[in-house]
């Protein structure tokens, strides 16, 4: 090889050295928001938020991601029997800053699940933001994240939350709730309300604003008689 051929070959090794430094730069500068799945969660709770937070993060040229996580990396199984597949899991989770548990009836299991509640308390510990939706609550209760807070969780487990007792002050008649940094939701299409504040405080009200107009959502349901709770 001729000394021509040996330089363009030694510059594009720098260049591609160079690239590669950039990108380990970008993957470190990258902020992530985990959303953590296990058996029978709730659809909604999980991938309502995951919609408007993905729709913030692709629009900030990669310094947000969201992740789905799981126990063992493996797909999960959804209460409506949906089957999704996660980006991680807790062994090979990256940092987090910020966590949000959905609830759903799989909540009750996990909340005798060890490595579960390690898993939230430990990357909970290190989060910017800690949060939930519907009886998700029920989970950061059992991790310790609702001492001294007020929080809420969906309608009819608030009397659940309630019997947890310790000194949290449950609210139950809020769509989401912010102490400190834990946020709580109540059940499953709040989570959406809470996310697009979430991303309010992630970015600011002009991106929270611009994702709900990409989501069109302006809830108008329809009116019904009163049904008893």
């Amino acid at each position: 090889m001729g000394w021509p051929s040996k330089l363009v070959a030694v510059l594009a090794e720098h260049r591609s050295s160079r690239a590669y430094s950039q990108m380990e730069v970008m993957a470190q500068m990258t902020k992530t928001i985990g959303i953590v799945l296990f058996p029978d969660f709730e659809d909604l709770d999980a991938i309502g938020p995951r919609e408007a937070l993905t729709m913030m993060a692709k629009g900030t040229g990669g310094e947000w991601q969201v992740v789905l996580i799981s126990e063992d990396g493996e797909p999960v199984q959804s209460f409506l029997g949906t089957r999704y597949l996660v980006d991680y899991g807790y062994g090979n989770c990256p940092s987090l800053d910020v966590i949000l548990i959905p609830g759903g009836l799989g909540t009750r299991n996990e909340m005798e699940n060890q490595k579960h509640l390690d898993f939230v308390r430990s990357r909970g510990a290190s989060c910017d933001f800690v949060t939930s939706v519907c009886t998700g609550s029920l989970i950061l209760h059992k991790a310790g994240f609702l001492d001294g807070k007020q929080a809420t969780t969906h309608w009819g487990a608030i009397p659940e939350l309630r019997n947890l007792g310790g000194n949290t002050s449950v609210v139950s008649d809020q769509r989401w709730v912010h102490d400190g940094n834990v946020i709580t939701a109540a059940g499953v299409s709040a989570g959406i309300d809470m996310a697009l504040y979430l991303i309010s405080l992630l970015k600011d009200a002009a991106t929270a604003k611009r994702v709900q107009q990409m989501m069109e959502y302006y809830p108008k349901p329809p009116v019904f008689d009163e049904v008893p709770a």
